[in-house]
């Protein structure tokens, strides 16, 4: 701030005020013209994507779907940077140190967006604070599937037995802490059942021990899930999602019984916090671009996921409210993750 004292006022002072009014808004003048010159000639280089999860998943394909979008309309490479651990820490930390120019990114997820930042006592980062969200991709829903020897054909015949016999059920998850957790712990307090928690170390784990019938059910995503259904290996109960599957159309939602239920993961892209938003705006309109094409609308259908284009101020109150969410659920259940 500038401080003038009242000699500054006197006929000699008033001699250079002027051109110091004129420097400053050459200066201001300058600076917003460097803004907009970024923004108009971005990207100028390569975009790199940060990834919080092992290369080759789901994560990765909805990270590269997008980029190569990018990279169609631009001509700019589009590196996508797989930093799993840690719950996605790792990944999330690199990006939030990234310089604020928009070139680069995180592929935002519940996990690092919602879950992570509530279950751990110690967490290097605030996902509101270091990021400013720059467009959503997708939601992908859950499903509940169950071992054929459980007998249950939906969700309902799964509570009352669960009901009939109280501890005597369990569903696996993929990990302390992890959406597939939280989904059935969701269950148990809308339906008021008790049943048994399992923690496995990921989905492979999980989705082997449920197959082998050493646990009853299992929220999975539903690229995972669904062709062991379609082999006959497990059963479909329900969709975690807030309307029906086009993979499975036929196949109930849980919230048609417990309205409000929803279990999903949620994937967008977010950019350290004071990228420019004239940057901002340029990626998201590209994002919404990239989900208006039905090549890679169908393709992203085909693995589970549901598109959810939007502007970044829709995917900042989605996070918000996800966070909310899942906060009580952490809450009201006292899970706690892995440390």
């Amino acid at each position: 701030m500038l401080y003038l004292t009242n000699s500054a006022f006197n006929a000699g002072g008033l001699r250079w005020f002027p051109r110091l009014a004129t420097a400053l808004l050459a200066v201001g003048v300058t600076t917003l013209s460097a803004l907009n010159c970024n923004a108009e000639t971005f990207p100028g280089k390569p975009i790199r994507i940060v990834n919080t999860v092992s290369a080759g998943g789901p994560a990765e394909l909805i990270a590269r779907i997008v980029g190569q979008k990018f990279t169609e309309t631009w001509g700019q490479q589009v590196v996508v940077d797989s930093r799993p651990g840690a719950s996605g820490i790792i990944g999330v930390e690199i990006a939030a140190h990234a310089a604020p120019d928009g070139y680069t990114l995180l592929l935002g997820s519940s996990m690092t967006m919602a879950l992570a930042p509530q279950l751990r006592r110690t967490i290097p980062y605030d996902p509101f604070k270091d990021f400013v969200p720059v467009g959503m991709i997708v939601v992908s829903p859950f499903v509940l599937v169950a071992h054929p020897s459980l007998g249950a054909r939906t969700v309902s015949e799964f509570v009352a037995l669960a009901k009939a016999k109280p501890g005597f059920y369990n569903f696996g998850s993929l990990g302390a802490g992890s959406s597939a957790h939280l989904g059935g712990e969701q269950l148990k307090t809308r339906a008021g059942i008790n049943i048994l928690h399992i923690a496995y170390k990921g989905a492979a784990p999980a989705a082997t021990a449920l197959a082998a019938g050493e646990v009853h059910v299992l929220f999975n995503s539903a690229g995972s899930a669904l062709p062991h259904v379609k082999a006959g290996r497990l059963v479909l109960l329900a969709t975690g999602g807030t309307k029906r599957s086009p993979l499975s159309p036929d196949t109930p939602t849980v919230a048609e019984t417990y309205p409000g239920f929803e279990v999903v993961s949620s994937y967008g892209l977010v950019a350290p916090a004071k990228t420019p938003r004239e940057i901002v705006l340029k990626l998201n309109s590209e994002i919404g671009r990239a989900l208006a094409n039905q090549d890679i609308v169908d393709r992203l259908v085909a693995q589970g996921h549901e598109p959810r284009p939007g502007t970044p101020e829709d995917m900042r109150a989605y996070m918000q409210q996800e966070y909310a969410k899942w906060g009580k659920v952490i809450k009201d259940a006292g899970v706690k993750a892995d440390e």
